[in-house]
């Protein structure tokens, strides 16, 4: 249950602009209102916001150590050395691998791709590949989604006459690899000007590069490879502004109109044909699928997936790749209950400041992360879920809550780590069985000093106050050209006073837990169909006609004969909550 509502204000700047914005949209005042809370502070601003172009984006050699990476790689492809594409195995690292391999492919044929396997060589570049790479003669390894701090694994490499580009965007350590160029937008001498691109996206850059050192002007066949863009920004969640907002905008036109063949193949499975696909179609039907083949077998059956142009070898793939997300659920969900009743059986983790650190010896490597999301959902805490993974070490995967660093938490045990390496809001780890116990307890520590209540309170941001007859024609239509929604561009949330039940709302779903409602706006007296999941204690007041106050995104249903207009409602506060 959401226990607090945040109504976001606006400073006194941002009302002046507010203000002269809204004077362009004299039918959706509130249009202007959410311009502003997304940075929008111009006319010029707002159409570049409601209408991306690819001539918005940064030039890649603006971007640290550009200029070596592109010269390394053009080095290779003049003395025709082989080169591997190397990259991790969940979606960003992928379709990262996949999409420089395949459009190095339009200008040069002597290329590997490689993906470790999660149980036998982990994360990131392992010595085994480094092995493999000498073997088969490569003499430049380009790797994506990871690397930034392989720096035995590179020294290694380079003893044996083989080169690293690095092409990563985790948060860097004090010591870098000795590569010959690393790709990072997060390193602290890099003035490229936006700083959280996925793995995929800092690969994308590469070969804009590329593209621009060799005079190549038609860029379509870059370009087409954006859907996959689309596939890795959206499943690694990060920020949907700035150039991922283009390059997702992009991306999702090509996954709509004329996805590649592996992708066409998934979208099949997922029963996805003919559906205007959205961020939310990747994070929860697309990319788990992808992920699957990672979690579960080996991530290069995706990469195979994703480069092929046959059809029916995508096809085969995509069955297998959905068997193994299949598994991967029931996975998921068996660690999941016996998580809860770990936690359960300690009740001072969820009455505190406490985060969750947990371990059992038999859990599966390939789900942890999934877990540790969930249950951090559930608790509202940052949750570290960590398993067994063979010669005395554990690893483990952390997942955080908005406006907490769990990269630092983790950080300030780094003495305890063989290995750590991830974002502000997911980390990777991994220790020494023993030093489970005096981990939690630092880690721990560490949190219960720093952590605010109001992190750990179940809350909800609303952009703006409505009445139903606002939601208009209009006002969607401007709604739309606010897509592509995702983290830092969240659809926005509004709040409606005092509505009330029409005298249809009822109960639904197997266990009746969900509310159909139809109800009426106090001041405007307009009638909008609205669904709240899992919040049927507030069928009786609501039938009752007793007002109540709801916050809710606006959803639109696209059926035969016209769009209808469905609110998503998120919580409901009745006059005594």
């Amino acid at each position: 249950m959401i226990s607090k509502w945040n109504y976001l204000p606006l400073t006194s700047e941002e009302q002046e602009i507010e203000a002269q914005l809204a004077t362009r949209f004299p039918s959706c005042a509130s249009i202007a209102r959410l311009l502003v809370q997304r940075g929008v502070k111009s006319w010029e601003e707002v159409q570049a916001f409601f209408y991306p172009s690819l001539s918005q984006m940064h030039d890649p050699f603006l971007m640290k150590d550009m200029d070596k990476a592109v010269d390394r790689l053009n080095r290779a492809l003049g003395a025709k050395e082989k080169i591997m594409v190397y990259g991790d195995y969940d979606v960003d690292g992928t379709t990262a691998v996949a999409l420089v391999y395949k459009y190095l492919q339009n200008f040069y044929s002597n290329l590997v791709y490689y993906i470790p396997t999660r149980e036998d060589e982990g994360y990131g570049i392992s010595l085994q590949s480094i092995d493999y790479a000498q073997e088969i003669g490569v003499k430049l390894i380009i790797v994506l989604d990871c690397g930034i701090k392989a720096i035995d694994e590179i020294a290694y490499a380079k003893e044996k006459g083989i080169d690293f580009i690095v092409c990563d965007h985790h948060v860097p350590d004090e010591e870098l690899p000795d590569a010959v160029a690393i790709l990072n937008p997060k390193q602290e001498d890099d003035n490229y000007p936006f700083k959280d691109l996925s793995g995929c996206g800092v690969g994308y850059k590469f070969m804009q590069a590329f593209a621009k050192s060799n005079g190549i002007s038609n860029m379509y066949d870059l370009e087409s490879l954006l859907d996959l863009l689309a596939v890795s920004i959206a499943a690694d969640i990060v920020p949907l502004v700035g150039e991922n907002r283009i390059m997702a905008y992009y991306g999702l036109k090509r996954l709509n109109s004329n996805p590649n063949v592996g992708l066409r193949s998934i979208i099949k499975l997922c029963n996805l044909s003919g559906k205007d696909l959205t961020i939310s179609d990747i994070i929860f039907k697309i990319g788990p699928r992808i992920n699957a083949s990672g979690r579960m077998q080996s991530g290069l059956e995706s990469v195979e997936l994703l480069v092929t142009r046959d059809a029916q070898k995508a096809y085969e793939i995509s069955k297998n790749i959905d068997r193994y997300n299949k598994d991967r659920k029931e996975l998921d969900r068996q660690i999941t209950d016996e998580a809860n009743e770990i936690i359960e059986n300690h009740v001072e983790i969820t009455s505190s400041k406490k985060p969750i650190v947990i371990y059992n010896k038999s859990w599966h490597k390939g789900v942890i992360g999934i877990v540790a999301s969930r249950l951090s959902e559930l608790y509202f805490k940052p949750t570290v879920v960590l398993t067994y993974s063979g010669d005395g070490l554990v690893i483990g995967s952390s997942r955080s809550l908005r406006g907490f660093d769990v990269y630092s938490a983790v950080k300030a045990t780094r003495d305890l780590l063989v290995n750590f390496g991830g974002h502000t809001n997911a980390v990777g780890l991994s220790m020494k069985e023993e030093n489970i116990p005096e981990f939690r307890r630092r880690f721990s520590e560490f949190v219960e000093q720093r952590i605010k209540l109001e992190q750990v309170t179940p809350q909800i941001d609303i952009d703006c106050e409505l009445d139903f007859d606002q939601i208009n024609s209009d006002f969607l239509r401007y709604m739309r050209l606010f897509n592509p929604f995702g983290p830092e561009n969240q659809k926005p949330v509004f709040i409606t006073r005092n509505v009330h039940d029409f005298g249809t709302s009822k109960l639904v779903g197997k266990k009746n837990e969900h509310i159909k409602l139809e109800l009426v706006d106090s001041k405007s007296g307009k009638i909008l169909n609205g669904i709240a999941f899992n919040m049927a204690q507030y069928i009786d007041h609501i039938k009752a006609q007793k007002p109540f106050d709801i916050c809710y995104t606006v959803e639109e249903n696209k059926r035969r004969g016209g769009n209808s207009i469905q609110l998503m409602v998120k919580a409901i506060k009745t006059s005594n909550a």
